[in-house]
């Protein structure tokens, strides 16, 4: 038998009286996640005519509420369970699935390094909203500037930004909340036929140069991209989990932190969006309402108004990036203990930069569905290992189990089609599914490493 890694040997369980009631951790932390802008200001944006809301309102509506059970049901509860059943972590509770040696770099690594995917999307977003104040500095700059901080806060100063960082979600909640008061009241009067009549002639937002998507297409685009969003935050649920006292803390924690409040942004960005044309509140050209991040706020609630928003939203999402930072760097330290975290943080950090700075990280509905394909086939197996071993876990297996290797290897396959081109509705569920079915047929088969004793 191969000797013990050094994370293995050095897991301990969250005792119990470090666990606190559901509202008092998983809920909140995961409400703060779903309400970061980046997630729900692109909910319907899919660059084609009409957007989300060629076929009307109800469509998109229905698509984030099944995408939202999706994610509490498929992508949550289990890792959660296995979380509060053993009150160890997920690198530990991975090497169940992938093996000691294996589980070093899946989920280990991977989730450290994908974290900087997500700190490359913070900087660009955020510094887009920040140009619109700071006008006279060029947008590179802020995206260095906030990339660098967000990566040395991670590494160096992150109990400061921890302090504050519990009251900022509650920004972005006002904020919708005032958007949505605001637009409401023109929901109603809302029709797909704005965009047949050529009324909106939609540059950023909702709509696009390509022909509008089927009802299949919008529900298929949605959901994709919700579940792609939260894949990551589902495996961390383990991680959330060793906080949780029983399993109703962890029901709780997801339906309210999860479901809910992804229903609350989604169909709220919707509704907003909606109100917006229905109402006729954006400046026309020639007849023709145009349409851009920025202008929609300044038409709902003035230019200066608007500016402040975006600042105070940019200023919401630094703790994100800071603790995508730190995530980063405890996967580094605890995986490769002999590597200095501080350079392969620092790498990591200057990479999310490039990404923001060239725009490719501006893409977040590929960057979301490669992370979902990546993420989605580890929760499919940890979901057949959790019920094959009778609602609990295993334990760690030795080396690289082929099981959990083969399962991501073909779910991720299956997941990334669409980043290479192919067309594939709902990928991300697609590589769950896939990673299941894998990991089941080699485990019935008895393709798996020994359960280290």
């Amino acid at each position: 038998m191969d000797n013990q890694p050094a994370y293995l040997a050095n897991a301990k369980p969250n005792p119990a009286a470090n666990r606190a009631p559901w509202y008092q951790n998983t809920a909140p932390a995961y409400a703060g996640i779903i309400l970061w802008f980046v997630f729900w200001q692109d909910i319907v944006n899919t660059g084609t005519f009409g957007g989300g809301l060629a076929h009307g309102i109800w469509l998109p509506i229905v698509s984030v509420v099944v995408a939202a059970l999706l994610c509490h049901f498929l992508f949550y509860l289990v890792p959660g369970l296995l979380g509060m059943r053993t009150g160890l972590p997920l690198y530990v509770i991975g090497s169940g699935v992938f093996g000691a040696r294996g589980g070093i770099i899946m989920p280990g690594l991977l989730m450290g390094l994908l974290q900087f995917g997500w700190v490359a999307v913070n900087i660009y977003f955020s510094s887009l909203l920040l140009s619109q104040t700071l006008t006279m500095v060029p947008l590179w700059v802020i995206m260095v500037a906030w990339g660098a901080l967000a990566t040395f806060m991670g590494l160096k100063g992150i109990r400061y930004v921890a302090k504050v960082s519990t009251w900022l979600p509650l920004i972005p909640l006002v904020i919708l909340l005032v958007l949505l008061a605001k637009t409401v009241g023109h929901v109603k009067d809302f029709s797909p036929a704005v965009f047949e009549s050529g009324v909106a002639n939609t540059i950023v937002n909702v709509s696009g140069g390509a022909a509008a998507l089927s009802s299949c297409g919008i529900f298929a685009f949605i959901v994709t991209y919700v579940v792609g969003f939260f894949a990551t935050a589902g495996a961390a649920g383990v991680d959330f989990g060793t906080n949780a006292r029983h399993a109703g803390d962890v029901q709780k924690g997801g339906l309210f932190g999860v479901t809910l409040m992804m229903i609350f942004t989604g169909v709220a960005a919707i509704l907003i969006i909606s109100g917006v044309y229905g109402g006729f509140l954006l400046p026309t050209v020639n007849g023709a309402m145009q349409v851009t991040d920025s202008g929609i706020l300044s038409a709902i609630l003035g230019d200066n108004v608007a500016k402040l928003v975006m600042f105070l939203l940019a200023l919401a999402a630094f703790p994100a990036a800071c603790f995508s930072s730190l995530i980063a760097a405890n996967s580094f330290k605890t995986m490769l203990p002999k590597v200095n975290a501080n350079v392969s943080v620092a790498i990591g950090g200057a990479v999310a930069v490039v990404l923001a700075v060239t725009g490719v990280a501006g893409k977040s509905a590929a960057v979301f569905g490669f992370i979902g394909a990546s993420f989605g086939p580890i929760c499919g197996a940890l979901l057949v290992d959790y019920f094959l071993h009778g609602r609990t876990w295993g334990g760690a297996r030795e080396g690289f189990n082929p099981a959990g290797w083969a399962a991501w290897a073909l779910g991720f396959t299956v997941g990334v089609l669409p980043n290479c081109g192919v067309a594939l509705p709902l990928a991300p569920v697609a590589a769950f599914a896939v990673g299941a079915a894998v990991y089941y047929a080699f485990a019935r088969l008895g393709w798996q490493s020994r359960v280290k004793l």
